[in-house]
């Protein structure tokens, strides 16, 4: 994914490197994210999420741009964001010719304790 869309650019998303299943994209902290005070707001998180298994599909998909139509989302929060810059990554499990499977975790000082993961199911629409 060369250009991330209007949403992720306005959390402040970027894309760091590539990462093992797909880009490796950074979410800088700014007072804009906040939820309670000192935390970041679950909305944000999930949208990186988001942002990152989107990236990692489309990253596996090549050229071809199928409409992607969510069929299943699930956000597993893990503990809760904190102030600092948050890191995620998505990976793509399994893809069919109509089903995609891609999980994302997101993090912030230690991938090894993410803060929060997504399994996601998607239809590709190849219509």
């Amino acid at each position: 994914m060369t250009e991330l869309p209007p949403y992720a650019q306005s959390l402040g998303i970027r894309v760091e490197a590539d990462g093992v299943g797909g880009p490796l994209l950074v979410m800088p902290f700014g007072d804009h994210l906040l939820g309670r005070p000192g935390f970041l707001h679950g909305g944000t998180i999930a949208g990186l999420l988001e942002i990152a298994a989107f990236s990692a599909l489309y990253g596996e998909l090549g050229d071809e741009r199928p409409r992607v139509k969510p069929i299943n989302v699930t956000v597993d929060f893990m503990r809760g964001g904190r102030t600092v810059d948050t890191h995620a990554e998505g990976r793509v499990t399994r893809i069919g010719a109509r089903i995609a499977n891609v999980t994302a975790e997101a993090w912030q000082n230690d991938r090894s304790r993410p803060i929060a993961i997504a399994k996601m199911i998607l239809l590709l629409d190849r219509g």
